[in-house]
């Protein structure tokens, strides 16, 4: 029995999350009050603060997982590299983010434009940093020749801005250019940064 009440209140959240990305994915964080997510869940708002115990809370669940579904299909896309070289392990990293956003117009807006509107989501955007250059570390230190690690650190958060700049303008259709020469040019872009040093310099 405790199982089943448990079910029920895991599938009410997801529910609710599920809303929130419709409606965070749509028409944008102004949008997204208790209201709306439950009249897009179908539930009352009892059930809402079953889940959540604020729309803030509710919005940080939605961004997390979304940026978690980005993040895994990353690893799994890097993971499954073949050869796996620096070249085709950026290719494949970032030809998978490219689908998973052409995969579900809402994810972009979810994850890289609606933090400029939304100081909740400006926030998580910031504890979400390490999680995503992290990614870009591990790419940069399997170079034959990797730059020290603080080159590496650098190098990644500096890529997490300018990547999404790059999509964000993308997913804007400013430039109209096709899926295959955005991932061309961002592979390349890894690459030519990952080679940067500046340790020297500070000495």
């Amino acid at each position: 029995m405790a199982s089943t009440l448990q079910d029920r209140a895991a599938a009410r959240r997801a529910a609710l999350i599920e809303a929130g990305v419709e409606l965070l994915g749509t028409v944008g964080a102004a949008g997204v009050t208790v209201r709306a997510v439950c009249r897009g869940a179908k539930l009352t708002e009892r059930y809402f603060y079953e889940s959540f115990d604020s729309r803030d809370a509710l919005l940080r669940a939605v961004h997390a997982q979304v940026a978690e579904a980005a993040r895994e299909t990353i690893v799994a896309a890097v993971a499954s590299a073949a050869p796996h070289t620096p070249e085709r392990v950026a290719q494949a990293a970032v030809a998978a983010f490219t689908a998973f956003l052409e995969a579900d117009p809402r994810r972009g807006r979810v994850l890289l434009s609606e933090s400029f509107t939304d100081s909740v989501l400006a926030q998580h955007d910031l504890e979400l940093i390490p999680a995503f250059a992290a990614l870009l570390v591990t790419q940069i230190r399997a170079l034959p020749d990797p730059p020290d690690d603080v080159d590496a650190q650098l190098t990644a958060v500096a890529l997490l801005g300018a990547l999404r700049t790059l999509y964000l303008t993308w997913l804007q259709d400013d430039p109209s250019i096709p899926a295959a020469r955005l991932n061309a040019h961002a592979t390349a872009l890894v690459l030519a940064a990952a080679e940067i040093r500046s340790g020297h310099a500070a000495s």
